[in-house]
């Protein structure tokens, strides 16, 4: 089998409403990758069911990541985009990787000791095992390397653990050890109400998250209301490290001006934020304006959605099911 050399696997969750960590965290960077690798971009449905979701809600909000996906502009006839739960290989490539990585393995995941906080004995077992179901999503695909935030570091070491693992227990160098992509200003955006905590839509404040729904009024308002420090902006960026709210900002500016943290710092030094937080405004509703009104116009006609996430699902499995038989054919399963 042809082992790929520049192919990248990398997904969202359908689990709520799109915010601006989403955009610039993943898909913003999704729209760059395609120019130079072949991508299979997926909606992680199966990942979003690790805690209840809702069924009707969890179909709409499958068509609005892709609806994202597309808006943002990630080409459907260039890139492969599909829902995780059409593929069937996913979930069975997971079983397998089960029992390959180790439970003290799994036990190190800080993600799931954040997310399971003193419930853990009462969350889904799903939730524990999210980082195998990850790494059967990335390997599937002989995926070379994978496109993450921060806080998902951990889980693609767990990958490259269980790449290497399978090879090694069976002789082989059938999976490739898959690399990081960690790049852009803003990796991981925090809450405008809190610098020091990611943004994230289960918090209860509006305000603490731009929406790829919001309108501009909505977009004005919550960034007027962002909170910041009574000094002026910093002139270096070691000073802004020890500013949390201030150094979000820039870095949301940065990244959505394709510029660095620090360029906007070298322009806005000294100025208040008053007067950067209105350039902010211009700037989001200027780049975030136009996904916007796309995402709506598509989720008016979801048979063009459907059909793009069909396409995507016979392109996904043409790929999968032969690495799933060779996985199987090397584990000693009768085919």
């Amino acid at each position: 089998m042809d082992r790929p050399t520049k192919r990248i696997l990398s997904g969202v969750q359908p689990s709520g409403d799109l915010h601006l960590g989403n955009y610039l965290g993943a898909i913003k960077n999704f729209v760059a990758l395609q120019e130079e690798y072949e991508c299979f971009f997926c909606v992680v449905d199966l990942h979003a069911i690790t805690v209840w979701q809702d069924p009707k809600v969890l179909a709409n909000k499958t068509r609005e990541v892709t609806a994202a996906f597309i808006a943002s502009g990630i080409d459907p006839k260039k890139n492969n985009i599909f829902v995780q739960s059409q593929v069937p290989q996913h979930a069975q490539l997971a079983w397998l990787f089960n029992c390959i990585a180790r439970m003290g393995w799994l036990n190190r995941m800080t993600q799931f000791k954040d997310k399971a906080g003193k419930n853990s004995e009462n969350v889904s077992v799903g939730l524990f095992s999210y980082p195998t179901l990850m790494a059967a999503d990335i390997l599937i695909y002989l995926a070379t390397h994978v496109p993450v935030g921060d806080d998902q570091k951990q889980h693609l070491e767990l990958t490259r653990d269980i790449a290497q693992k399978f090879n090694n227990d069976f002789k082989t160098d059938f999976f490739p050890i898959p690399e990081p992509l960690i790049f852009g200003q803003a990796t991981r955006v925090m809450s405008l109400r809190d610098g020091s905590k990611k943004m994230s839509k289960s918090d209860p404040s509006d305000y603490s998250r731009i929406m790829l729904t919001d309108t501009a009024d909505n977009i004005a308002q919550k960034i007027k209301k962002a909170k910041t420090d009574p000094q002026p902006l910093p002139s270096t960026k070691e000073d802004l490290k020890q500013r949390p709210e201030a150094e979000n900002l820039i870095s949301i500016f940065a990244s959505l001006q394709n510029s660095s943290i620090e360029n906007v710092i070298s322009e806005y030094a000294g100025k208040e934020f008053s007067d950067f937080k209105r350039d902010l405004i211009d700037l989001s509703v200027s780049k975030l304006g136009p996904i916007t009104t796309e995402m709506n116009k598509l989720m008016t006609d979801t048979s063009y959605i459907d059909s793009i996430l069909n396409d995507g699902k016979d392109r996904a499995i043409n790929v999968a099911e032969p690495v799933l038989t060779k996985t199987k054919e090397i584990i000693g399963f009768l085919s």
